[in-house]
């Protein structure tokens, strides 16, 4: 069950939101609870007991945190037991098919059978849920948050269904005071809405429309100039549009329900270079690695050398985060560790700043030809794609992407442009003629219609999976 599926808006939502309504302030943080539960069982009931046994070790392991002494070395070494179990677990479901078949292919002989591997399904949601159990246990240990002592409230802050699929992870001081006392009314309801209504509209009506021609494109055996490049550029739209689709759809649940949870995406494709990119992309995850990973390494306190140095390694760690199918995704966080170091390199040397224009088409050309890479299954892939985009193949549209090619691809892509640049816009007509008359209706309206449409096309088709649903 996913959000942008017949059985969420018809069935489970509606129920969950009466129920809610109607339950007692005092009792909504249970309702919320059996909620996320029932949603999490509804996915895969052997998915439910890992999560509720996470949740245990964590809350558990906050209170024994919270009772020793702050200066006492079983307290370090309980937090890095604690670490290491939660990130044991994540790494066993993540990695352990990879590094089966990578080891099958280095002890099998050519003729030989491979060996039988069954394999590992990764429960739904699990690393934006181990990142938030490690970021509690860190910051209980730093005495920078109270420990939660209601079971309830903090198996609560853990399971809220509304993020904890794909994000954005949410820390548990944002939201531990409304775990208590939050306001559950109209106008918080409404503007939640609306903001989930967008979110629908950005997933079914760009994401989903552009995913069955990424598929082509990434899986041609020669993809052309054209081809190749026609899927990189379709990819970068439904990635984002997909995953801050989810955000959107994300924060409007939780302002339904009384909470607020942090932005987390920043127009990221009008950034100026790698390092802005990242203050506006997944900015939940990206203050995350800066804060518990990247400083836990030293951060840029000990030296030029070892600031490039941990740098590196956070991009690194953050690209085997996103998955475990492939080796990919080392390779993509490396790549942005190095364009981070070259960016501040340069940024700190005396050679002259790189004009506007220059520096947003170079970063967005290094971002969306990192998604290449991020994108297709394996490495050899990933290499016929880069072939096809520098034009080694041909250069002409070739015949599968031109019989896949339909008007509402290009329709989707220039709705995705004009919402990207839209905020620009926006602040200029405003500048330059004072308020936003125009932009005021239009505002009010299209959100309504956009999810109607998107409704309509849900019901007309299989639902599609949220991409950082794998992650």
């Amino acid at each position: 069950m996913v959000f942008a599926s017949l059985e969420f808006l018809t069935l489970f939502l509606p129920a969950f939101l009466l129920i809610y309504a109607l339950g007692k302030p005092q009792w909504r943080n249970v309702i919320l609870l059996i909620g996320s539960w029932l949603f999490y069982g509804w996915l895969n009931p052997m998915f439910l007991a890992l999560h509720m046994a996470l949740t245990v070790v964590a809350w558990v392991g906050g209170l024994l945190i919270d009772r020793s002494r702050e200066d006492s070395k079983g307290r370090v070494r309980l937090l890095v037991a604690l670490i290491v179990f939660n990130t044991a677990v994540l790494c066993w479901y993540k990695y352990a098919n990879i590094l089966a078949a990578t080891w099958m292919e280095w002890i099998t002989y050519p003729g030989a059978m491979p060996l039988e591997w069954q394999r590992v399904a990764l429960p739904a949601g699990l690393s934006f849920i181990v990142l938030q159990a490690i970021s509690y246990l860190v910051d209980v240990h730093r005495k920078t948050v109270p420990v939660e002592r209601s079971f309830v409230n903090y198996a609560t802050y853990i399971s809220m269904f509304g993020h904890s699929i794909a994000g954005p992870i949410i820390r548990y001081d944002w939201v531990r005071r409304e775990l208590v006392k939050r306001y559950f009314d109209w106008q918080n309801f409404s503007l939640g809405a609306r903001r989930f209504m967008i979110g629908m509209c950005m997933k079914v009506l760009v994401a989903d429309t552009l995913s069955p021609l990424v598929d082509v494109a990434f899986h041609l055996d020669n993809p052309s100039f054209v081809d190749a490049w026609i899927g990189c550029l379709a990819y970068s739209l439904q990635l984002f549009f997909d995953f801050a689709g989810y955000s959107a759809m994300a924060i409007g649940l939780g302002l339904m329900l009384g909470f607020h949870f942090p932005e987390n995406f920043n127009q990221p494709y009008l950034a100026r270079s790698i390092q802005d990119f990242w203050r506006r992309w997944h900015m939940s995850l990206s203050s995350w690695l800066r804060d518990y990973l990247y400083i836990a390494l030293g951060g840029n306190r000990n030296g030029a050398w070892k600031t490039y140095r941990n740098l590196f390694l956070t991009m690194a760690i953050a690209g085997l985060w996103h998955g475990g199918d492939s080796w990919n995704y080392l390779l993509w966080g490396a790549a942005h560790g190095i364009a981070l170091c070259v960016d501040r390199l340069w940024s700190r040397s005396t050679l002259p700043s790189i004009p506007p224009v220059l520096a947003h088409t170079l970063t967005l050309l290094f971002v969306f030809m990192a998604w290449t890479l991020f994108r297709a299954p394996d490495f050899h892939s990933a290499l016929n794609m880069y072939a096809g985009q520098i034009g080694l193949h041909d250069f002409a549209l070739g015949d599968a992407l031109a019989v896949t090619l339909r008007s509402a691809h290009g329709l989707a892509a220039l709705l995705g442009i004009a919402c990207i640049l839209a905020p620009a816009f926006k602040s200029r007509y405003e500048q330059r003629f004072g308020g936003s008359a125009l932009y005021a209706p239009i505002a009010a309206v299209w959100p309504v219609a956009g999810f109607l449409l998107s409704f309509a096309l849900i019901a007309s088709r299989e639902a599609v999976p949220f991409l950082y649903f794998q992650f």
